[in-house]
């Protein structure tokens, strides 16, 4: 017995492949037909897909009539629970990133204000921008701006008085200084003077005069002259 479906399918094969439509099959033995073809064929592909690429497959197929058809590499319920875990780490970390980005979004909206806050402080500090203020926020300007200058008073003459004072310091240890080395000449000129005053002090203290020749004899006249002739040392006996 032919099918219907299966004489079209023998005129395309004849024909070439065409485009299949994509819609529910209507008879109830062809569909059965496909089904168990398409299945085997689904399944011939995960199990390819699971050698050659080294994945992690996991199918799983309902029929009809309620009958259980499933293919995995591993295990089917390690797989679902590996894409349940992954779907919750997915939906924490939007979660997460979602709720950082709220964060810093109030964390910049808050420094934003705080620095146009410090700005308009410093403005009105300077003198400036004063016109937006009302009587009271002067007033307390006003205040705020005695106690500053108040506090850089104290502060400067709090420098003034240590400096003065290490200055004082400076002057005693100075004065000390000078003592001192007084104290030290002093003693140094009466051990001079005690020196002096000890008994042939004054030929140590004599000068050394410059030699003079005109003041000596020379030694050779002194001597007698061996170099007299023999004829002088004769008449010297007559």
């Amino acid at each position: 017995m032919a099918f219907p479906n299966q004489e079209s399918e023998g005129s395309s094969r004849k024909m070439g492949r065409g485009k299949i439509e994509i819609k529910r099959i209507e008879n109830t033995t062809n569909r059965q037909v496909t089904f168990c073809k398409r299945r085997n064929g689904l399944l011939k592909k995960a199990y390819e897909l699971s050698v050659l690429c080294d994945a992690e497959v996991a199918l799983i197929v309902f029929s009809t009539r309620g009958r259980l058809y499933e293919y995995a590499n591993n295990s089917v319920r390690s797989t679902i629970d590996r894409y349940k875990k992954a779907c919750s780490d997915v939906l924490n970390t939007g979660s997460v990133s979602q709720s950082n980005t709220q964060f810093y979004q109030q964390e910049s909206n808050k420094l934003r204000r705080q620095i146009k806050d410090i700005q308009s402080s410093n403005r009105h500090i300077l003198g400036e921008a004063l016109s937006s203020l009302t009587f009271k926020e002067l007033k307390n300007l006003e205040g705020r701006l005695e106690k500053a200058i108040s506090r850089i008073r104290s502060k400067k003459n709090e420098l003034l008085f240590a400096e003065i004072e290490h200055m004082q310091k400076r002057e005693v240890e100075l004065q000390n200084a000078n003592m001192y080395l007084r104290a030290k000449i002093a003693e140094n000129e009466r051990a001079q003077q005690q020196m002096n005053l000890m008994p042939g002090a004054e030929y140590q203290d004599m000068p050394s005069q410059p030699y003079d020749a005109r003041s000596f004899l020379p030694v050779n006249l002194l001597e007698p002259n061996h170099q007299y002739s023999r004829q002088d040392q004769t008449a010297l006996h007559l």
